[in-house]
């Protein structure tokens, strides 16, 4: 078995701005395993505050010998571990003459998964009118970015958008831990007339108990960035979600957001599976990986927009607000291999 890598950048069409500063392109390391005839393509992105950083992601990668068999000794550097599992599973899916998803462990046949637009941090006006464009568009749920003004205001935002849109539009909001828990408590009370599913990461990453504190409402507490913090183990025996955000560069591979998946449905919490803004070869499996998971909700895998350019052509074709799954054996993603 032999292990390959190349290395790219993909520009972003604005920065994406993180908490270690804003970032200009996406930076990462395709993976290639050969195995005899067959060839298995995965892609290592990491991510500031999410992940390892990119040297130490590609000195993750250039230790393993036999991925085979080492993948266990990648717990530290999940993008590294997403890379390399990614490409076997790939291998294997076509090995298997299945697609990627069947193989992670899906059931039944997936044609496409729903998924949610997402509208960024501006005036009420502009919030609104993005809103309506994405249902325009077909998207049947809207996720909201809030936390960045006042509570007083990121209301009248929201409540704007549910008069625009009426109840039909399923209405998510993202705080990313931007309110203090008397931000969160007051934002909840007055959140609770709008028919908000939920409030992704109301609270610091590191606020377990605060988060656990907040459910109970008719809105629901989605973690995210508490997973980089804190274990699924430590998030569900807190009970401190309703909403499980599954991230597979963050978690390690699509195998493992399917495996969290599955034990968050088991705590009776809803997983959804996001992109970490990737390139098209993680953000493919992605969606295989929520393809995997029975009764998915939205997820947040629309994201190939936000590519200037991209490693090869998106086969997810996204019509009305929801990503086709490729039917093929593996990932479905054409040849990448030297990609910008």
């Amino acid at each position: 078995m032999n292990v390959e890598t190349h290395e790219f950048s993909l520009p972003l069409t604005s920065p994406l701005d993180t908490a270690h500063g804003a970032i200009e392109h996406r930076k990462g390391i395709l993976v290639r395993i050969e195995d005899g005839d067959e060839v298995g393509i995965g892609e290592a992105t990491p991510l500031p505050g999410w992940t390892e950083s990119l040297p130490a992601c590609r000195a993750a990668i250039a230790h393993v010998d036999d991925p085979e068999t080492e993948l266990s000794s990648l717990e530290a550097t999940p993008a590294a571990r997403h890379g390399l599992s990614l490409a076997l599973a790939d291998l294997r899916s076509k090995r298997a003459e299945e697609p990627l998803y069947r193989y992670l462990g899906g059931t039944e046949r997936v044609e496409a998964v729903p998924t949610n637009a997402t509208v960024g941090d501006a005036p009420l006006d502009e919030t609104v009118a993005a809103v309506n464009e994405a249902v325009d568009a077909g998207f049947e749920c809207v996720k909201v970015k809030i936390g960045a003004r006042s509570v007083t205001d990121d209301v009248a935002r929201l409540r704007a958008v549910r008069d625009s849109v009426g109840s039909e539009v399923e209405l998510r909001a993202d705080a990313n831990g931007g309110w203090s828990r008397t931000q969160a408590r007051e934002a909840f009370h007055k959140l609770d007339t709008l028919g908000v599913a939920y409030v992704e990461q109301p609270l610091s990453l590191t606020d377990i108990e605060g988060l656990a504190e907040l459910r109970g409402r008719s809105v629901g507490v989605a973690v995210d960035e508490s997973l980089v913090d804190s274990s699924v183990d430590a998030i569900l025996e807190a009970d401190a979600a309703d909403v499980l955000v599954c991230k597979p560069m963050v978690l390690g591979g699509p195998d493992r957001a399917v495996k969290v998946a599955e034990r968050a449905r088991d705590a009776g919490v809803t997983p959804v599976v996001t992109t970490t803004i990737d390139g098209v070869v993680a953000r493919t499996a992605a969606v295989h990986a929520a393809a995997a998971i029975p009764d998915r909700p939205a997820c947040g895998l629309a994201t190939g927009t936000l590519l200037v350019r991209d490693l090869g052509p998106d086969r997810t074709r996204l019509v009305d607000g929801a990503v086709g799954v490729p039917q093929e054996p593996g990932n479905g993603v054409a040849d990448t291999w030297g990609a910008p």
